[in-house]
């Protein structure tokens, strides 16, 4: 069976890697254009072009599917596997590949449709997620099941963690389900429910900025999913703070938040809207992430001063 792929980012590349290690051939790879990253904003390949060139496989850019004439992709794959792509698929891609397009989406669909369903469920203080294997349509996201896996997110679980196991069950079950379709049998396809739909909004800046009034178990899920990147951020003396690992803690307390309560070897106890939140690892601008214990000593932080107030950009 002649499998087309279309995706970007490392979630993707891991899906890319298992269909090319169940043995389905690949005959093309849509990816989004080269873009600026890191630091120093130098120009960089998707992960997905990435390995593709590593495999040798057919590799197309295209900045828009929009007004896309089909002929010159190719030859029709039977199924295109579409995952983190990043572009809607407009009516003629979709009726492209003989089987339809398959999307494996990060989510127990409907909640978490769109961009960065990771991130919101951890920021939701959801318990549990999954992987949707999901028939294509016209609509973000709206499509029938056609596979489902439900995994708990851990009590301490960070986007990077619950990427890598999503990317792991994702793999699996896009591969499943396409040994199905290569054996000739069909898969059922279920229609999403009505309710329960949420959207995953691409995350912006003002996603990062820490809130103390909020509670502290709500910080805690803010900085766990921003945690590898971009990560929640703070001011601290007008400089911008980011803040990586925090626990928190059912500490009654009287004072504004924001607020030191503590400044030990464990690290910084900030006060919260409701409860406390232990902080031991953060970082300052310009400084790699350290202990909160040496940032305290290093910046003098005594118990009474205050973390907030809107972080410098970078």
């Amino acid at each position: 069976m002649q499998v087309g792929f279309a995706g970007t980012p490392a979630f993707a590349a891991h899906v890319l890697e298992a269909l090319l290690a169940a043995g389905f051939s690949v005959p093309v790879v849509l990816t989004q254009p080269d873009r600026p990253s890191g630091r120093g904003l130098k120009v960089a390949a998707s992960p997905v072009k990435q390995l593709a060139i590593e495999r040798s496989l057919p590799v197309m850019q295209l900045q828009s599917l929009r007004d896309v004439d089909v002929g010159t992709l190719g030859l029709a794959p039977d199924v295109l596997v579409v995952s983190a792509y990043g572009l809607l698929l407009p009516p003629a891609i979709l009726a492209w590949p003989r089987l339809g397009c398959v999307n494996v989406h990060a989510s127990l669909l409907p909640r978490w449709r769109g961009a960065a369903p990771i991130q919101r469920a951890l920021l939701a203080g959801d318990v549990e997620t999954g992987v949707t294997i999901m028939q294509m349509d016209a609509g973000l996201d709206t499509g029938p099941m056609l596979h489902v896996v439900r995994v708990a997110i851990a009590s301490r679980e960070t986007t990077g963690t619950l990427h890598d196991k999503l990317a792991e069950t994702g793999s699996r079950a896009i591969v499943t389900v396409l040994a199905q379709l290569a054996r000739g049998r069909s898969v059922v396809a279920t229609p999403q429910p009505v309710e329960g739909v949420t959207y995953a909004a691409k995350m912006e800046r003002a996603d990062t900025v820490i809130d103390w009034r909020r509670s502290a178990q709500d910080i805690d899920c803010q900085v766990r999913a921003l945690n590898p990147a971009p990560g929640a951020v703070t001011a601290f003396a007008g400089d911008a703070v980011k803040v990586w690992r925090t626990e928190p803690l059912a500490k009654r307390h009287e004072k504004d938040a924001g607020t030191v309560l503590a400044a030990d070897a464990s690290g910084l106890v900030v006060a919260c809207g409701d409860g406390a939140l232990l902080i031991s690892q953060v970082q300052g601008a310009g400084r790699k992430p350290m202990e909160a214990a040496a940032f305290a000593a290093g910046r003098r932080v005594a118990v009474g001063d205050r973390f907030g107030g809107a972080p410098p950009r970078d």
